[in-house]
């Protein structure tokens, strides 16, 4: 599991780079791409995505040698040659994974938070969901199944992900002779775009011949319009990860018979009921009498996301020595704080007893590791005789519900 450590800086080097990028777009005046609402958004999936990996990436290298001890097909050696093999054939991979991806419905539920951005930057890049990895898992398996080492296969992969990570920006424009061979941050953006000639174009990741091999390449043409072409109307954390697997619910409940049971869960989502995700958002999501209000109290929320990331950094780099009350607490902590974050963005007003279960949750931990457990009852009852006598929930939502609608007026 050492090889996981490092992974610590990963964090820390995902906002230098979205900082230089947001520094380089202010001086170009460009600072539009950028959308503080779909920002944060970006960021707390990605923050819970390399959260939850923590738990689970040790079990998908263990998949990865059981397959190769007990199932490889061929003893393939490691030289520069099969380097150059292992690379094209993970993006060979990636192609049919991410095509399937936005072909079949049980795959495009996964993968479809990655589109939900309408911006196109490097936090676009951290829209990677914990189902994606999974399934996407089941794909890489080919790879030492054929042969190849998974040491080479995970290095591979690494290298794979962060050229991907560098595609999502729009600060390269069109590089054509480039293009011929390579996916650029303009053939990228093509694939997130909206627009009606751009969609379920360019699968590849890190080269283009595959997409033109089988007639699914575009060059932009065009500025792209990012996001999906049916926009989702909420930024709660909650509902972004899991809305298209009740739209595939509702879906197979109006199926009659097992072949329409068997298209809802596996068919196109081009054939997805266009009226069931209103339906759905009318039913879990509150009304919001102006799309346009924005919050004004928006340093809180950076707080918050700092914290998260400085906290998931820390956790990385001391996973292997933690005991599992110490990680469960870790992690109950950071979902808790992405979907307050996601709450804040939608102005709920339950978020305020979220904000009270989180402190509850750390003086309860600290208490226990200190062996002062019995004393429980303490900032509880603290917490009951603040509330009842300043009237916190009040001037909670007075402060952080406030809404900024003078960018608009």
């Amino acid at each position: 599991m050492g090889h996981i450590n490092f992974l610590a800086f990963a964090m820390p080097a995902f906002f230098i780079f979205l900082f230089l990028e947001y520094k380089l777009m202010q001086r170009r005046k460009k600072t539009e791409i950028f959308n503080y609402e779909s920002s944060v958004s970006n960021i707390s999936i990605g923050i819970a995505e390399r959260l939850i990996n923590l738990f689970i990436a040790a079990s998908f290298y263990q998949l990865y040698y059981f397959i190769y001890d007990n199932y490889r097909l061929f003893d393939i050696s490691g030289n520069v040659f099969i380097w150059f093999a292992l690379i094209l054939a993970t993006d060979f991979v990636w192609y049919w994974y991410h095509r399937l991806g936005h072909e079949v419905n049980f795959f495009w539920a996964a993968h479809i938070v990655h589109h939900h951005s309408e911006e196109f930057n490097f936090t676009a890049a951290a829209r990677i969901t914990t189902f994606q990895a999974i399934i996407r898992t089941g794909f890489w398996c080919m790879l030492p199944f054929i042969g190849f080492h998974p040491g080479m296969v995970i290095m591979m992969l690494i290298v794979h992900g962060t050229y991907s990570f560098f595609t999502h920006t729009q600060l390269v424009g069109k590089i054509k002779w480039l293009e011929y061979i390579f996916v650029t941050p303009s053939i990228h953006g093509v694939h997130h775009a909206s627009d009606e000639k751009y969609l379920d174009k360019n699968y590849g990741d890190m080269f283009t011949f595959w997409d033109r091999i089988f007639g699914t390449f575009q060059e932009e043409e065009e500025k792209p319009k990012y996001g999906l072409t049916h926009p989702l109307k909420s930024y709660s954390f909650l509902w972004q990860h899991f809305h298209y697997y009740f739209e595939i619910y509702e879906l197979w409940k109006r199926s009659k018979g097992f072949k329409a049971g068997w298209k809802a869960v596996f068919g196109s989502p081009a054939d997805m009921d266009q009226d069931i995700r209103p339906i759905l958002e009318k039913r879990f999501l509150q009304d919001k009498s102006s799309p346009h209000q924005r919050l004004r109290f928006r340093n809180y929320l950076y707080i918050q996301l700092g914290i998260c990331a400085l906290v998931l950094s820390v956790f990385t780099y001391y996973f292997d020595l933690l005991d599992l009350f110490d990680k469960v607490f870790v992690l109950s902590f950071i979902l808790i704080t992405l979907i307050n974050c996601g709450a804040l963005l939608e102005q709920r007003k339950w978020m305020y007893y979220l904000e009270y279960g989180r402190i509850f949750m750390v003086t309860a931990y600290f208490l226990y590791k200190e062996d002062l457990i019995t004393f429980l009852f303490v900032p509880l009852a603290i917490m009951i005789f603040a509330e009842q006598l300043f009237s916190l929930s009040k001037r909670y939502q007075d402060v952080l519900l406030q809404l900024d609608n003078s960018e608009y007026e």
